[in-house]
């Protein structure tokens, strides 16, 4: 911990006192034009791998980058940063982002029924059963778990995307184009990006590869 504060020193030495204006700026408020909501896992910071600066990107992390439907309770907090975003800040852009490797993903593949190994995690990961179903029909002749985990990593960012737009008021905002819905996969091991765009219609455009 000492180390980390005295990286804050550093840090304040080079980068605050030499734009004392912008971080004034930032101060007096925030214009975010993006969304993110990303996965909590330590090795996945979305303002590093896309290079955010302070103030560009309205942060949202969780076990696996889910987005819960709005119909269902308890679980409030990606919900409510997701109504500020939108209805307050009014940000242009949500982007949700998935990565390799993912253990969110891992725990909700190996899911089992009237089995629970955590008290909250298995409750969470359980809004991505959609998804998993898609993965395991579309897997269904490769045996591979690994292979199931991986590809139900893009699945539940598109699941994600999809629990998006049953919220009213993204629905309505990116139905007046006031806003856009845009997909990531990071990939730990390459340190490659997948980007697509994500209709209104609810269906994924073409995968950008970086």
């Amino acid at each position: 911990m000492i180390s980390n504060l005295c990286a804050f020193i550093l840090a304040q030495a080079t980068i605050f006192r030499r734009n004392p204006g912008f971080y004034q700026n930032l101060a007096a408020g925030q214009h975010p034009k993006f969304m993110v909501i990303a996965c909590s896992d330590s090795r996945v910071c979305p303002t590093t791998i896309l290079n955010f600066r302070p103030g560009e990107a309205f942060v949202v992390r969780n076990i696996a980058n889910m987005v819960p439907p709005p119909e269902q309770a308890g679980y409030p907090g990606t919900s409510a940063a997701l109504e500020y975003a939108v209805r307050v800040l009014k940000v242009e852009n949500i982007l949700v982002i998935g990565h390799s490797r993912c253990g969110g993903i891992d725990a909700l593949m190996t899911l089992k029924e009237n089995t629970k190994r955590w008290r909250f995690i298995d409750n969470w990961v359980k809004i991505g059963i959609p998804a998993r179903a898609a993965v395991l029909e579309a897997t269904r002749r490769n045996p591979s778990l690994q292979h199931k985990c991986r590809t139900c990593e893009r699945t539940s960012v598109n699941g994600s995307l999809v629990n998006l737009l049953r919220f009213s008021f993204v629905k309505e905002a990116v139905s007046s184009a006031k806003l856009q819905l845009h997909g990531g996969y990071y990939n730990l091991a390459e340190g490659s990006f997948e980007y697509w765009k994500f209709g209104a219609d609810g269906k994924s455009g073409k995968v950008l590869k970086f």
